[in-house]
Parts: structure tokens; sequence; C-alpha cells
């Protein structure tokens, strides 16, 4: 039986979808390199679990969009989580990469989730007016405020999983960018944090 750490509250439906999605990433994996493959053994702690902790800092944002979606981290555990907290809430991925792309739809089909996948770069796509942008393992907090810049409605907020390096990464960015930031410490790593970012502009 699958349990969530300390302080990651999910219903049993959620579970079992959550489980659902495991096995499909495991399926599809030797194909085409989802997740590393030293990382498989701990698919729950390090890539599900980091990734459902950020949903409740999302709030109610309607329109979440996540960039460089890859394996679905952390989209299509937000499009899950979504299925019983938020039904109303659409998830829009962002992957250029056709085979991961071809994953994510299946994830969604499967799961009967309210998600599109965009096979497009990121600097391609006209602006998406998110109520929640996110990304994980994307690019460095500089190039990421470009993006939620542009992608971010104007009330909306930014949700960016970093490692250890976060705190450096923030100070290059304040050279370049204003921006308020609330830092959530990660409750699957001790040294990574969520940063959440709001009324970014150009310095």
């Amino acid at each position: 039986m699958v349990i969530a750490p300390d302080g990651i509250n999910v219903s049993r439906e959620t579970i079992e979808d959550l489980g659902k999605f495991h096995d499909l990433l495991l399926k599809w994996n030797p194909k085409i390199n989802l997740v590393s493959k030293s990382s498989i053994p701990v698919i729950w702690e390090r890539h599900i679990w980091d990734s459902v902790q950020i949903v409740p800092i999302g709030g109610d944002g309607h329109h979440w969009v996540d960039i460089g979606s890859g394996g679905g981290f952390p989209a299509l555990i937000v499009a899950i989580m979504a299925k019983s907290d938020h039904p109303t809430r659409k998830v829009t991925m962002v992957e250029s990469d056709q085979r991961k792309a071809a994953f994510l739809r299946t994830v969604v089909r499967e799961l009967a989730l309210n998600a599109e996948v965009v096979v497009k770069r990121v600097e391609a796509c006209v602006g998406l007016q998110a109520d929640v942008l996110s990304a994980r393992a994307l690019a460095d907090l500089d190039q990421l405020l470009g993006y939620a810049d542009k992608h971010l409605s104007k009330s909306g907020k930014a949700l960016f999983l970093k490692g250890e390096t976060w705190e450096n990464e923030v100070e290059i960015a304040r050279r370049t960018w204003s921006f308020d930031l609330r830092v959530h410490q990660s409750k699957t790593s001790p040294s990574a944090a969520i940063l959440e970012i709001k009324d970014i502009a150009r310095v």
C-alpha cells in the first residue's frame, strides 16, 4: 500500500489514479526515458510526492500551465488531483518532444483528465494567460521568469520546484527581474524549495 508523507493529504481515489500513472510511466520509460533509470526505485518519493506537494500552493487557479512537462511532473499530478479537489481546473502542458507528448496524451486519455498537450517550444507559444505557471527541472530562474512574464495572467503566480542552489538562482534573477517571492521548503527534500512568485516585472 502506498502511504503519503507527513503533511501531504490525498484521497484513496487519487492514490489509485497516481498508481495507474506510476504503472504507465514504468511501461513507457524504457522506450523514451521519462525519468532516469536510477530514480525508478524511488519514483514515488522523488517525483510523485515531490509534485503533489505543490498543488495546495496553487490555490484555486482555474488554468494551470506547466512548461517543459516531460514525464508529467508536476502537470499530470496536478491534473490527477484536480479530478477530486478542483474538477473545473484545466491543465495545459507545453512539451516540444513528440514522444513525450504522446505519453502525456496517453495518460490524459486513460485517466480521463481535464488536460491538453501543446506540442511546441514554450518560446513559440502565444501568451497562455495562466492562473498558475509551473516548471520542474527546466531552466534557471532567470529564464523561467521570462516565460512567466509572458504566460501568466495579471493576477497569476508561478511555482518553480528548485534544488539546493535556489538561493543563488534568486540572487542572480533579481539583477534582471523584480518579483514577489515566497519560499516553501520541500517536504520531500530538506535542501530543496518551491518558489512561489508573483508580480513579475523587468528591472
